[in-house]
């Protein structure tokens, strides 16, 4: 679907707790300016849970006017009912998505004939292509590499997934398994380089939220096969990129960006703002990076 770098957008909102739509279209903006791969929206990033449906359109139809066709604008659409999945889905095409991103049942969970059902069931009632998202520190449940093997080979639509269980050992399993005819995106920033290094093809990220350059060019010169270059702005910003993760995604981001200008610091119950602790570790990092 894309290699390189996609941004998983956060969503912006104002103080109200509505939807800012203007700056919103700032972020957006911004990404495109920086040659962002593609924008992913209404992920964990972008707070999905508690976005409203009319939200969820006006949020995609934005992203989907604004790339104007040059990046493919990728939707969340994922949940732990597949019915409800399969209406989120046309809800996405509807609004010109190019692509689904799909988490894998959480809370209720299921088995993995049950991930390969939910997948491929879905994937049967929509042209969009798919990406899987396994984030079993989320869910509580894991794709494992067999499983992803099986349901994209029953279905041509499943063409990637988002790898986000941190298991290196496990990543390279699902390279070594599918890499010929399918794209393996890391979906944790400080694992990009090693996943693209080992036969991936890129990275959704959170950390382009906040710095997109950077993320472009790493990823652009794993491709370039420049790894060099790339190993040495990845271990550059490695700290900071940790830090972002210092407490529940998407609260570290949203308040990095707001020390740059780039959003505010305002997020939807139930989560709330970062601790002064927290907050200190990041503008440390901030101050010795020289971005603030």
């Amino acid at each position: 679907m894309f290699k390189g770098v996609g941004t998983a957008l956060i969503t912006p909102f104002k103080e109200n707790g509505e939807v800012d739509y203007e700056l919103f279209e700032k972020i957006l903006d911004h990404q495109l300016e920086n040659e962002i791969d593609a924008l992913v929206v209404l992920g964990t990033t972008g707070e999905s849970p508690t976005v409203h449906l009319e939200e969820r359109r006006l949020l995609t139809e934005m992203a989907v006017s604004k790339a104007d066709g040059k990046v493919p604008v990728i939707v969340g659409t994922g949940t732990n009912d597949t019915s409800k999945v399969v209406e989120m889905n046309e809800l996405a095409a509807e609004n010109g998505a190019d692509g689904l991103l799909i988490v894998t049942p959480y809370y209720n969970k299921t088995s993995q004939q049950g991930l390969v059902d939910h997948y491929t069931y879905v994937a049967s009632k929509t042209e969009l292509p798919i990406i899987a998202y396994n984030v079993p520190s989320r869910t509580g449940v894991n794709i494992e590499p067999e499983t992803f093997k099986k349901m994209a080979e029953m279905e041509d639509n499943i063409v990637a997934i988002k790898e986000a269980s941190g298991d290196m050992s496990q990543i390279l399993n699902v390279i070594e398994l599918v890499r010929d005819n399918k794209t393996i995106l890391s979906g944790n920033d400080d694992q990009a380089l090693p996943l693209m290094m080992s036969g991936g093809s890129g990275v959704i990220s959170v950390f382009s939220n906040l710095l997109p350059g950077v993320m472009k060019k790493i990823t652009s010169h794993i491709l370039a096969e420049d790894y060099q270059a790339a190993r040495d702005l990845h271990y550059k910003y490695l700290k900071l990129m940790r830090l972002i993760f210092v407490d529940v995604n998407p609260i570290p981001i949203k308040f990095a960006m707001q020390q740059l200008g780039l959003s505010n610091n305002n997020l939807r119950r139930p989560l709330v703002n970062l601790s002064k602790e927290h907050q200190q570790l990041i503008l440390t990092e901030m101050k010795e990076l020289d971005l603030v």
